[in-house]
């Protein structure tokens, strides 16, 4: 099943802070028109973005999907167009093994980068990134993978102990 939901409170106050009322105001994303295939992701925190720099913006949210799907995360276009602001990492790809991990959740940030001459002002609310969710193939020849997730990001790339 496919769906949104926040994290916990507990990882909530790990994460962010230990504020239950601006935890129970996270919205969960939607998608704006019948017709959009983005669903828009929200900030839950104030942040300026000065010129040059990037921020991790936080989201409280994880997202859970079949196993063959993944989520893109794309930065919104009026953010390029008006404002010089875009995504660090150009797209974001939220793995369904990325859910309910071990180190956080799954809760997943929006890193933005502002290449415009002026502070770039987030507010809680601000619709900040869209996801977009697809199925994704892999190639029939591919040999058996029994890897699995042990962390959040960057975690693929942890060597055992």
């Amino acid at each position: 099943m496919r769906k949104f939901e926040k994290i916990s409170f507990e990882q909530f106050k790990k994460d962010v802070c230990d504020n239950k009322e601006l935890y129970d105001k996270i919205e969960l994303p939607k998608r704006s028109t019948s017709n959009s295939a983005g669903y828009d992701i929200r900030s839950i925190e104030n942040v300026i973005i000065k010129p040059g720099e990037s921020k991790a913006i936080k989201t409280g949210l994880k997202v859970s999907m079949n196993s063959d799907e993944v989520l893109y995360i794309y930065d919104r276009s009026s953010l390029g167009f008006k404002y010089d602001i875009c995504l660090s990492n150009s797209v974001g790809v939220i793995d369904s093994d990325f859910y309910n991990n071990p180190d956080n959740e799954g809760h997943f940030q929006i890193k933005l980068i502002n290449h415009g001459s002026k502070d770039f002002e987030v507010l809680v609310g601000d619709r900040i990134a869209q996801g977009v969710f697809m199925k994704y193939l892999t190639v029939d020849d591919e040999e058996i993978i029994n890897n699995k997730r042990k962390g959040g990001i960057g975690s693929t790339n942890k060597k055992e102990k």
